[in-house]
């Protein structure tokens, strides 16, 4: 069963340094937790899935890009849990596309109904007329917002960490819609600085932060973006493929690639004080590659392998 009464818990794996600061790093591999619904996203939808099973739904909603692990991950998550699953898709030209990008093509073969909507609707999608406009397409169904985040998501994301990582003195994730830092921040040791990468240009995070957590031990990093949300460049391309290389872990372009890359040059900087323990969580987002690839191929650039 994949959510189980059991929450699942992860090892850590050393990371490589060309460096002599002295300073210890380590990755979580939460992209192991599960080939379809892997790292954060299986913490997002953990509770919440048991809770729609609670409240007797039979369908879930929730929205996205064209290439969102949100996505993929509630289309696989509701095809086993015996849901129903609908995406309200950013992009209402991909309607007239006859091939599915990879992203959506998985989804499409778990059972995902898709509606196409525009970008400047998109933007509506937290609106109570929007809401109801949904309600009166598709009946009752449970909602679970865009990347997941509610304080369910958050509750979830709070089992990440576990009593051993308490060693670290910093713990570093990449940051979408802020419920995996919220939830990392809830469960950090006092003695712990929780840094966050935003993989999005914008300012509004630290407010998404806040009204989830109290604690100040926490600090956004937003010049690590590669030009805003999905942006890659073949700088970012190249270090991800040199850290598969050296360390045998995959990273995604989307969040991992570029927490990696901000928190290696970071160390190269001198931001961490000698002796530090460092560990970046990796959130999954794996199946977002080949699509990216298809991006890289198009702009003839270097693929990620």
């Amino acid at each position: 069963m994949l959510f189980s009464s059991e929450l699942s818990i992860i090892e850590n794996q050393s990371v490589t340094l060309n460096s002599d600061c002295n300073i210890s790093l380590s990755i979580k591999r939460e992209d192991e937790i599960h080939p379809f619904v892997s790292g954060n996203k299986y913490r997002k939808l953990y509770y919440n899935i048991l809770k729609a099973k609670e409240e007797e739904h039979t369908t879930l909603l929730t929205f996205g890009g064209a290439y969102s692990n949100h996505i993929a991950a509630v289309a696989y998550a509701g095809k086993v849990s015996g849901f129903k699953t609908i995406g309200i898709i950013r992009g209402e030209e991909l309607a007239l596309e006859t091939n599915l990008n990879p992203t959506l093509k998985f989804a499409a073969s778990c059972g995902m109904e898709f509606k196409y909507v525009t970008r400047s609707d998109f933007r509506l999608k937290e609106t109570e007329n929007f809401i109801h406009d949904l309600y009166e397409a598709f009946g009752e169904f449970y909602l679970i917002p865009e990347g997941g985040t509610n304080a369910l998501a958050v509750k979830g994301c709070e089992h990440i960490l576990t009593p051993e990582d308490s060693e670290f003195d910093y713990i570093c994730c990449a940051v979408g819609t802020g419920g995996t830092i919220s939830g990392l921040i809830n469960s950090s040791e006092p003695h712990q600085t929780i840094l966050g990468f935003p993989a999005l240009k914008g300012d509004f995070l630290q407010n998404n932060i806040s009204k989830f957590v109290s604690k100040t031990n926490w600090e956004l990093i937003t010049h690590y973006h590669f030009g805003g949300y999905a942006k890659i460049d073949e700088t970012l391309v190249q270090f991800i493929n040199a850290f598969k290389r050296q360390n045998t872990i995959p990273l995604d372009p989307v969040y991992t690639g570029k927490v990696m890359f901000g928190v290696m040059d970071l160390i190269k900087q001198g931001y961490f004080p000698e002796n530090s323990k460092i560990l970046v969580i990796h959130t999954g987002g794996l199946q977002g590659i080949p699509g990216m690839n298809n991006i890289l191929k198009k702009k003839k650039m270097p693929q990620i392998v």
